[in-house]
């Protein structure tokens, strides 16, 4: 009995033994396989054009700076200081200070918080529902999609701000009226998107054999139509992105929809162009300047995308 004992403590004092402060025992290999896979293709992305690169970059870092406003600014976008009403700017207010004594530095860089908040919100509802709808109306036919593309002709009868501030003026003025307004017309844009791709692709021959093994309609609808449907839904979605930007300040701008003193780009572009004909630039340019080049970052984006996935591309 003693000889086994002999070679068990001997092939274990031969398995090699962890270091100390090593690599955890258990490493997922496929997250980390995948998470460079994606760090490598959006490299790729960014190197492949001037646009994608611009886009990116101005989009990422409007992203960075909205997250962390309250580490990098550390005045109070509301704070009023009185005695430096309409202040150009200095070190002491790099923006100027507005009508009502506010630093325009903080605000604008608050601003992107709310603007992005909403943009992503409401362009988020819209495509889980227009994808949706857009699906099954694409698939399944029928008076479910007669029905829906009515409803969509009628929304899309309407011009987009007017019906905008018809919808916010009617409900309350609050974020939640403008994500839902923005969503509702950013929907069909999505549905008739869908609806598109679907009618191109339910015949292929891959959908014939899903259907052919007893695939039910909801499985080959979103294992196997959806996927094909991601290229345009990623353009779509930046440009939207970008229009939606566009509205919320625009709705703010004709006095609907966020309203001063909460920082926001419109609201902000508003109050300050009452001083622009007597030489106070500042509290309506810089917020300008900030939502132009959102905007250029988001539309930037959206024709990379484009290009990038373009199959005839070399």
């Amino acid at each position: 009995m003693s000889i086994p004992m002999q070679d068990d403590a001997a092939a274990a004092s031969s398995r090699p033994v962890p270091e100390a402060g090593g690599p955890p025992a258990h490493v997922d290999h496929d997250d980390v396989g995948r998470f460079r896979s994606l760090a490598r293709g959006l490299w790729r992305f960014m190197t492949s054009s001037m646009a994608a690169f611009t886009g990116t970059t101005i989009v990422v870092a409007f992203v960075v700076v909205g997250a962390l406003a309250d580490v990098l600014v550390q005045t109070d976008p509301l704070r009023v200081f009185g005695s430096d009403l309409l202040q150009p700017p200095s070190s002491d207010h790099w923006f100027g200070t507005d009508g009502n004594g506010m630093d325009v530095f903080a605000r604008t860089i608050h601003a992107i918080q709310i603007d992005l908040v909403i943009s992503v919100t409401a362009v988020g509802i819209s495509i889980v529902v227009g994808v949706a709808l857009g699906l099954v109306a694409g698939y399944r036919g029928g008076w479910f999609e007669m029905i829906l593309l009515r409803v969509m002709d009628v929304l899309q009868a309407f011009p987009a701000l007017i019906l905008a501030l018809a919808v916010v003026a009617a409900s309350q003025e609050s974020i939640a009226a403008v994500i839902f307004v923005i969503a509702l017309l950013d929907t069909p844009v999505f549905i008739r998107m869908t609806r598109g791709q679907v009618l191109s692709l339910r015949e292929a021959m891959y959908v014939e054999a899903a259907r052919a093994t007893g695939n039910k309609p909801w499985r080959i609808m979103w294992r196997h139509i959806m996927p094909n449907t991601l290229p345009p839904l990623i353009i779509q979605t930046a440009v939207r992105l970008a229009w939606s930007v566009m509205i919320v300040s625009s709705l703010a701008f004709v006095g609907v929809g966020i309203q001063v003193p909460t920082p926001e780009w419109g609201a902000m572009i508003r109050h300050g162009s009452a001083y622009i004909t007597s030489g106070q630039w500042w509290p309506s340019v810089f917020p300008g300047l900030a939502l132009m080049l959102l905007v250029l970052g988001f539309n930037l984006l959206a024709d990379a995308i484009q290009d990038y996935l373009d199959p005839r591309k070399d």
